[in-house]
Formats: C-alpha cells, sequence, structure tokens
C-alpha cells in the first residue's frame, strides 16, 4: 500500500465508514428478527430503524484554532431506538484542528505540533432486554507529527456473576482474542488487561463490565499491519455480537431485572463521564457535544 498520508487517511476513514454500514444493517434485521416472550413486554415498539444526523466542524467549534484552514471535517450520528435495541448508536467521525496546550503534551507527536487529523468508529448499545449484554465499540486512527491506530470492544453484562454472562463474555473474548493471536501472540494479554485496567471505577471499587480488549498509540512501524488488525477488531464484534444478542433478546424477563439493569446503566454513565478519554477527546476538541454524549443510556437509575 502507499505511504502517502492523505491516501491512508482517505483509505481508513473509508473502512470506519463502510464497518458503521454493516453494523446497522445487522442491528436493523435483529430488530426484524425478534419473536418469543420479549415481544409481549416491548408492546407496540415498532422495530427500529437508524436515523442519520450529520454535524460540521468549523472554526467556532475549536477554541484552540489559529485559522480556519487548520480545522474542519465533521460526522454522522446514527441512533436507532427499537423493540431490541432501547438505544444504540453507531458514530463516525473525520475531524482536523489544533490541540491546547494542556491536551497537546498528552497526546503523542502533538508536542512538536499541535494540529491533528482523526477518524474513527464509536458504538455503544443498551438494550431493552435485561438479559442481554451492552456494549461499546470503537477503532480510531489519528495522526499528529506521528500516526497511530486505537480502539477496542468491551462487553457489560447486567448480571456479571450470572452463567449466561459467563458464556456471553467467553465468546465474546474468544472472538477478541482470535484476531489478536493473528497479529501478535502478545496482544491479547496485553490488552485484555490494558481494558481491565482501564474500565475500572476506583470510586466503585468494581470493574464496569466483563472487559473485552483495549488498545491505544499503536504504531508498531507497519501502518499496513496495524491498520489490518484495526479492521480485524471491527470484523470480529461484527461476528460475534449480533448473535450473542440474538440469543438473549427472545427471552422474558421481570421488574427486577429491569431494575438492576437500570442501576448498572448508573455505573456506565460514571465512567464515561469521568474517566473515558474518547469523551475528554472530543469536548477538548469542540466536537459534537450530541455525537460524544450518544453513549448515555436512555434510562437509568442511582437507588
Amino acid at each position: 500500500m502507499t505511504t502517502d498520508p492523505a491516501y491512508r487517511q482517505e483509505t481508513s476513514r473509508e473502512w470506519f465508514e463502510s464497518l458503521r454500514d454493516r453494523v446497522c444493517t445487522a442491528f436493523e434485521k435483529i430488530e426484524d428478527d425478534l419473536a418469543g416472550p420479549a415481544l409481549e413486554l416491548v408492546g407496540d415498539t415498532p422495530a427500529g430503524r437508524f436515523q442519520r444526523s450529520t454535524w460540521t466542524r468549523d472554526s467556532s467549534g475549536n477554541s484552540g484554532s489559529t485559522g480556519s484552514d487548520d480545522i474542519g471535517g465533521g460526522g454522522v450520528v446514527s441512533i436507532m431506538r427499537g423493540r431490541v435495541f432501547e438505544k444504540v448508536g453507531v458514530n463516525v467521525s473525520t475531524v482536523k484542528g489544533q490541540f491546547t496546550d494542556e491536551f497537546a503534551r498528552h497526546m503523542p507527536g502533538a508536542g512538536e505540533d499541535p494540529r491533528f487529523w482523526a477518524s474513527g468508529i464509536s458504538l455503544v448499545a443498551h438494550l431493552q432486554s435485561p438479559l442481554a449484554p451492552a456494549v461499546h465499540m470503537n477503532t480510531r486512527q489519528i495522526v499528529t507529527t506521528k500516526s497511530w491506530f486505537g480502539g477496542g470492544a468491551d462487553i457489560t453484562p447486567m448480571f456479571p456473576k450470572s452463567k449466561e454472562a459467563g458464556a456471553d463474555a467467553a465468546c465474546f473474548h474468544a472472538a477478541l482474542k482470535s484476531v489478536c493471536d493473528g497479529a501478535d501472540p502478545a496482544y491479547y494479554q496485553k490488552y485484555k488487561s490494558w481494558c481491565d485496567e482501564y474500565f475500572y471505577l476506583p470510586h466503585r471499587g468494581e470493574s464496569r463490565g466483563l472487559g473485552g480488549i483495549f488498545y491505544d498509540n499503536l504504531d508498531s512501524g507497519d501502518w499496513d499491519a496495524d491498520f489490518a488488525f484495526t479492521k480485524s477488531v471491527g470484523d470480529a464484534f461484527l461476528d460475534c455480537y449480533p448473535q450473542l444478542v440474538a440469543g438473549r433478546m427472545g427471552a422474558a424477563w421481570t421488574e427486577a431485572q429491569r431494575h438492576q439493569q437500570l442501576v448498572r446503566r448508573g455505573r456506565y454513565v460514571e465512567f464515561n463521564l469521568l474517566y473515558d478519554r474518547g469523551t475528554q477527546f472530543g469536548l477538548k476538541t469542540g466536537g459534537n457535544t450530541e455525537a460524544i454524549l450518544m453513549s448515555m443510556p436512555p434510562q437509568a437509575i442511582w437507588p
């Protein structure tokens, strides 16, 4: 593949958008396929369809910019509310801008030049059924004076100690381990541990869910290999997660189980607002607020 930076950026942008389209198609099919006792619980809720809205970035959206030529881009927010997915968002954005001096100190290559380009996909799904796991997945490329990939996927069952949650997590991890092993035998344990450390709420003394993988600053010196790994993470997610939802979505649930689901969602909110790097990156670089906070669940409680 060419080493031209512009070509590489366009290639990765196209990939993120194509993954978005395939995910949306798969999730809409799940909405159509719902059957069983759960249909009575969701009542007249129709099968969901993604609604897309675009946003554009301009000089007013980045306080660190010194000129409109330095910033631009935008994204597409895709949201679906249905009878299986209470709320799922699949966002793609491609933006350029300048980091603030404070933020630049923490980004590879930005200390020399604060300008950046970034593109990626971000997905968060909150299910109607408390028996089906919530999930997060994102992959991205960021370019400063350096270029790297990051992302991952993690699963959040509402009853993490249950046998069913353990089975779902085992399947999810096996899919991610397979793609890690195909790229580098050291990746899975490294990125699994990173995920466990990252998706942790220190003020609660508990993990957000049952983990997955998380990686950042991936720049091995072989751009093609790093991009191939990033694509394989997205493909593995798409191969695995819809099957997990399909296996759980039709069963009936109780009010007590729904209550527990809303409590667990509260933990999700706490993590995303206090610790999530993607949230901080978006808010500190003039991103679209609604797109950034797409990950928030439609309902949550703090008992």
